[in-house]
């Protein structure tokens, strides 16, 4: 490989990288609290039976139950942009946020239902701990910078402001 085509994939993966941070910030900070908020529906008997049936799904069918949601979206997404083309700025935001956190907290949910089969079929067992291992590393680089640290400073002292102003 030339150095050129070297020096091009390096700039395609940074930029590649600094795109799909944001998707993985929000998935790192969602991922647990909106599953756990969707567990909570599992006292209601109907999704109680569902999310037995997820966890009893063979492999394959585990794939497509984690897969669909997602498949789901794609129509509410497309409204987004829509909306977006027709000068509908907030309402477009508004519909990719609620798309983006209802879709995370339905698939957080069924990834936990369906992780074990999913992991019995064998190019998902060996690219999942790849995937994650990536994108552990780059949210490790991203809360090591500079502007990470800074806005997390920023934060805290707001907070503790915060916190001062409604105890006293």
């Amino acid at each position: 490989m030339n150095s050129f085509t070297r020096a091009l994939r390096v700039i395609i993966r940074a930029i590649g990288t600094v795109l799909i941070v944001p998707f993985l910030l929000f998935e790192e900070w969602g991922w647990e609290p909106l599953a756990a908020l969707m567990a909570r529906l599992s006292r209601l008997p109907l999704w109680a039976r569902l999310e037995d049936r997820l966890r009893k799904l063979p492999p394959w069918a585990a794939l497509l139950a984690f897969f669909v949601p997602m498949l789901l979206l794609l129509p509410v997404k497309v409204l987004a942009l829509f909306l977006f083309g027709r000068g509908h700025a907030a309402s477009g935001v508004t519909v990719l946020v609620l798309a983006k956190l209802v879709g995370t907290a339905v698939v957080a949910r069924i990834f936990q239902l369906v992780e074990g089969p999913l992991m019995r079929i064998p190019w998902f067992a060996r690219w999942y701990p790849r995937w994650k291992a990536w994108k552990d590393q780059v949210l490790t680089r991203v809360r090591q910078s500079r502007p990470w640290r800074v806005v997390r400073a920023i934060n805290r002292r707001l907070s503790r402001g915060w916190r001062r102003l409604k105890e006293g």
